[in-house]
Parts: structure tokens; sequence; C-alpha cells
């Protein structure tokens, strides 16, 4: 394959790659930075030899150099979440074995020197690794080289390195710019955390091969984004539920023709998706009726990159995740690896295509465990409902296992989210001698006001059977989420003293 990798990345290219902090760069500029910092990490090498090169940095121009250089030069690329603490990074770093820490001025603090110090890592900038004049060209790289190591959001265990190649990379691009037609006059914000999948392939590697233009956020700028929207800076649109919420709070800040004017600058936008945690059926239509978009919501993971999505084009339905994406197989089993075939019959989603990852880094036994037969087990279980895949949850923290019946947690969650009181909530199994596990209740609820447990089980008496109505009810100020704004039930129990 060549070093480019993506086409659009050409010096002689003066289409708009990256928007930051007002300033443009072309594909031309963003190639010229690319060659630069390539040649600086290089330093007379022939290539990195896959080496991990770590990098501490938000979305930024630096981010995106470092990404594109390491690849170009045969490295593996180890983007790190910037909100992690100390102590997660000495996990994420020794796990890896990086060889270099990049990072930005302001993040080198004495700590993290310390650390690097203590595991024999290199630290630098991206301006101490630019070099001042290109070398020769990198080297041409095979399809089947390791590319890009990311981190499982350790709900479930520590967390572990995903591997992916070049191959598997390019299969998901490919995947969903032929699934959701991108084009190179697509605009899209990136605000996302950069060490997940969700940024780096959906939007930025998607944009970036495309030709598209994006504009790059350190976070969520609430006041920045809605005003270049109600400019209709932007053709395209990709958040966390968590985001289209706080959109709807931000509008009631605002007045009215201020929000008209969002709202039909979102309404122009040719695509406006949700994903990384299920979108609530209100939020769905609640936010169609606001803007006039019917959110594509779709399904993926760190280890098989977007497996499942609601059409472009056709019906996109609320609660589901949609179909196969292209060149993807799925398939449902049963505790017993049995096929699950029949409608609504619940099973654990297994996925078969290019885009899967190669291996858990240097964990062979957890990487043989999570196959089948060369079907990867997700984990995740789900039920065919006419034709569309739906979520029912993780079969470790989302399948609730009371009075002999499986339970699905987000179903119940999104019938309490309809409670006028309730803002928040998440639905957990906690052991109890009677029902094995009780479906328990975790609420925040909306200002001023009040709900007590006969309140909310008198309102589920005709919403919802009997054995699925919560046992137990509690009230917190906040839900305990992840960067990626999904509520860490794990850590959710432990605040109610279960673990």
């Amino acid at each position: 394959m060549s070093t480019q990798w993506f086409p659009s990345l050409l010096p002689n290219n003066q289409q708009t790659a990256l928007v930051e902090n007002n300033q443009s760069y072309s594909y031309a500029e963003l190639d010229h930075h690319v060659a630069k910092f390539t040649s600086g990490l290089l330093h007379g090498r022939s290539e990195l030899n896959e080496q991990r090169i770590a990098f501490f940095i938000p979305a930024s121009l630096d981010y995106v150099t470092v990404l594109l250089g390491v690849w170009r030069a045969g490295g593996i690329a180890v983007p790190l979440n910037v909100a992690s603490a100390i102590g997660e990074l000495e996990h994420y770093l020794s796990c890896a074995q990086a060889s270099l820490l990049v990072v930005n001025p302001e993040y080198q603090s004495d700590e993290l020197r310390s650390l690097c110090k203590e595991l024999n890592i290199s630290i630098a900038t991206v301006a101490e690794l630019m070099a001042p004049a290109l070398e020769s060209p990198p080297p041409r790289l095979t399809n089947q080289r390791k590319a890009l190591m990311l981190f499982t959001s350790g709900t479930t265990s520590k967390p572990k390195g995903v591997v992916h190649t070049f191959h598997s990379l390019s299969a998901q691009i490919t995947c969903l710019l032929q699934a959701w037609e991108w084009q190179n006059d697509d605009v899209i914000p990136l605000f996302l955390p950069l060490h997940h999948i969700h940024g780096i392939i959906n939007v930025l590697c998607c944009g970036l091969w495309a030709g598209a233009t994006v504009h790059l956020f350190p976070k969520f700028d609430t006041e920045t984004i809605s005003r270049q929207i109600a400019e209709k800076t932007y053709s395209v649109f990709m958040a966390v539920p968590t985001i289209y919420v706080k959109l709807i709070h931000y509008f009631a800040t605002l007045p009215e023709p201020e929000v008209q004017a969002i709202c039909q600058g979102f309404a122009e936008m040719r695509l406006n998706i949700s994903g990384s945690a299920a979108c609530p059926v209100p939020l769905f239509n609640q936010w169609q009726l606001l803007t006039g978009q019917v959110l594509l919501e779709r399904y993926g993971m760190t280890e098989i990159g977007m497996g499942i999505s609601n059409p472009y084009h056709g019906e996109r339905r609320a609660g589901a995740v949609g179909q196969p994406l292209p060149g993807v197989a799925v398939r449902l089993a049963d505790e017993n690896n049995q096929l699950v075939l029949g409608e609504g019959e619940p099973g654990e989603i297994q996925i078969k295509s290019d885009n899967l990852f190669l291996e858990y880094w240097q964990n062979p036994k957890a990487t043989a465990e999570s196959f089948v037969d060369g079907w990867f087990c997700t984990g995740d279980m789900a039920v065919i409902e006419d034709g569309y895949y739906r979520i029912m949850g993780r079969t470790s923290i989302d399948i609730i296992k009371s009075g002999g019946y499986k339970l699905s947690a987000l179903e119940i969650e999104g019938t309490l989210l309809n409670h006028p009181a309730i803002s928040e909530v998440a639905v957990l199994g906690l052991a109890d001698e009677t029902w094995g596990e009780a479906v328990t209740a975790v609420a925040v609820l909306q200002p001023n006001c009040s709900l007590n447990y006969d309140e909310l089980k008198h309102w589920c008496s005709d919403k919802m059977s009997a054995y699925k109505i919560p046992k137990r009810l509690h009230m917190v100020e906040a839900l305990p989420r992840n960067a990626m704004g999904k509520v860490t039930k794990p850590d959710l129990k432990t605040q109610l003293g279960q673990v």
C-alpha cells in the first residue's frame, strides 16, 4: 500500500482539510506537516518497525500530524485519553511498551515526565520532533502491518490494547464512506475524544479519506459550535446522545429566534448520527421534532469499528441500530453458541468482517477466547425485530436475570425516561435473595421534581410487565460516565455498595 494511504493527502491539493481556531489548513499544508514530522520521527532510520508511539494530545493539527506521521513512518499509533489520570497512563504506556510519548507543551507535567523516566520512555513535543528539512520518502507499507492500538473501556476487566492493521482500518473507513455517502464537500465538527474509534475513524479518518473538511475542537464548545451550526457551516454532525441532550438544554437558555436559527442549521444538514451509547427513544423523537432530523443510530465497538447501522436512505427506526453494514456479517448466538434464528429471540451479537481487529496486544488467551469459529463475540445482546437489530445491552451488566427472566436494562431505561420527573436513569441488577437480581433504577430528577418508589411503581404499572418494574429506586445528583458519555455501571454498583 502507499505510504500516503489517504487519497486526498496530496502535495498539490488546496482544498481545506482542517480548521482549528479559525485557522485553515489545506490538504497540501497537512501533507507537508506530516512529511516533516515523519522525517523527524525516523531521524535517518528506514522505518519504525511497528514501534508503539503514544501521544497525549487533544483534537488539533498536532494530533492529526502525529497520527498520520506515525502511520507513514511504519509505527503503531497509540492515542491516549487526555483526561486520563497518571495511574491510567502508567497502565496504557507500560502495556503498549511505548518507546516515545508525544505531548502538547501544556501536558508536560513533572508527574508525567517522572513516569516516562521510570518506564524508560522518551517524551517530546511535536515541534521538537519536526525535521528542518524533508528526508528520503518513508517505505511502502503492507496492508497487514499493525497501525493502531486503542484501549478498551475497562468496564469488565483491565483495559486491553486492541490492535488494528492498515487493512482493518481501511475496511472500516471505506465501508462507512459507502454506507453514509461521504462527499468531498462535507464539513463536520470533531469534538469527540480522540482515543476512541468513534472520533478517530467515523469522523476524522472518514472525513480526510473523502477529502472533506474537519473542524477541530479540544472538547464540545456548545456556544461556538451552535453559532456555526446557525451559520450553516456543517453538513454532517456526529455525536453521542449526551451531546444532543446538552444541546436541547442549551436551547432552553436562548431566545426563540436563536433556537430557530440553530435548529434550521441542523435541518439543512444532510446527516445527524448518534452513537457510542444507546439513544433513548424520547431523545430520538424530541430531536426530530426540534430539527426535522431523523437521527441515524449505529452500533460498533473498539474491536470491530462499525458493524450495524440504520440506513442512510430508508427507515431509521427509533430504538434500533439497523442492519449489517456493507462487508459485515452478523449473527446471534445463545449461551451455548447455538444460532438464534427467530425474530424477537435474544442472542449475543457475533461479527465476521475485514473490519475486525487483529489481536489484543500480547494477550493471546483473551484474543482466542473472543472468537468462535472465526466469529468475534461482542458480549452485546440483541434481538431482531422486523429485520432491524435492537441492542439489549452488555451480557455482563445490562442483561438482568431476575425471577427467571432475562431483562434488558436498556429497554427499561427507555421506558423510565418518559417519566416527567426523570432526567436521566440507569437500570441495573443488584443481588437479591428473592429475585436473584433485583431490577434497580438509579435516577437523576428534573429540577424542582420529586419522586418516590410507590409513585414510580404506579406509573410503571400500565407501561411494562410487572416483572420488569424496578424493585428499588435510588436518587443521585449525577450518573458516573466515561469519556464517551456512557454510564459506567460498575462504578454505580460500587457507589451503591455492590461490586
